[in-house]
């Protein structure tokens, strides 16, 4: 009976965790004092980032002057949308969807991604990635929704990336080794799928 009482105190609280956590990070809790939510904290081409604090924080959606979804404020799937939208003129062919599912894993490297209107290249492509190519993260247990990015710099040894929403202490820039093996190029970080790209000629590496 002791045993018992245990148990049930153990996964009552672990339910009541469970439910705090839930609130907390959908909710409206900002932990950093330094920022409030919606505040400018960077910008790529005179598109601004928008701080979120928590990562599954929303704020209502933003939807483009034309109707065209941009996303839930402010997710990083909205600041990149937004991005493609005010600065390549680019509206995606499926507007919705959670950040790796921009990444279509049935493709082979080099494709054009139809959902997306977007040429994708797999992590080890023969294609190097641009500045302006969306960047794509699987998921993982703390957030299995993955996340994108846009590449702002690159050069033959790293990539620098801007995100929004990387969460409430994190950057919204971040940098990731890249290399160059067998004429394939990687982005040394296993979470990274691969990249977007509006244009249509594709550029590969000449051996």
């Amino acid at each position: 009976m002791k045993r018992l009482k245990i148990l049930i105190a153990v996964i009552l609280i672990l339910t009541a965790c469970n439910f705090l956590f839930r609130v907390i990070s959908k909710g409206s809790f900002n932990p950093n004092s330094k920022f409030n939510i919606g505040q400018p904290l960077d910008s790529l081409n005179g598109v601004l980032v928008y701080y979120n604090a928590m990562v599954g924080h929303t704020d209502g959606r933003n939807v483009a002057p034309d109707g065209y979804n941009l996303g839930m404020k402010y997710q990083c799937v909205e600041f990149v949308k937004r991005y493609y939208y005010q600065r390549l003129n680019h509206k995606m062919t499926d507007s919705y969807g959670n950040a790796k599912d921009f990444f279509d894993a049935s493709l082979p490297d080099s494709s054009f991604n139809i959902k997306r209107g977007l040429w994708q290249f797999t992590n080890g492509s023969k294609s190097k990635p641009r500045p302006e190519d969306l960047l794509i993260f699987d998921g993982h247990t703390g957030n299995p929704f993955g996340h994108v990015a846009i590449i702002s710099t690159v050069t033959d040894t790293a990539i620098i990336i801007i995100q929004q929403n990387p969460g409430p202490f994190a950057s919204s820039r971040d940098t990731f080794a890249l290399s160059n093996l067998n004429n394939k190029w990687t982005i040394n970080f296993r979470r990274a799928l691969g990249w977007l790209r509006k244009d249509t000629v594709i550029v590969t590496n000449k051996p």
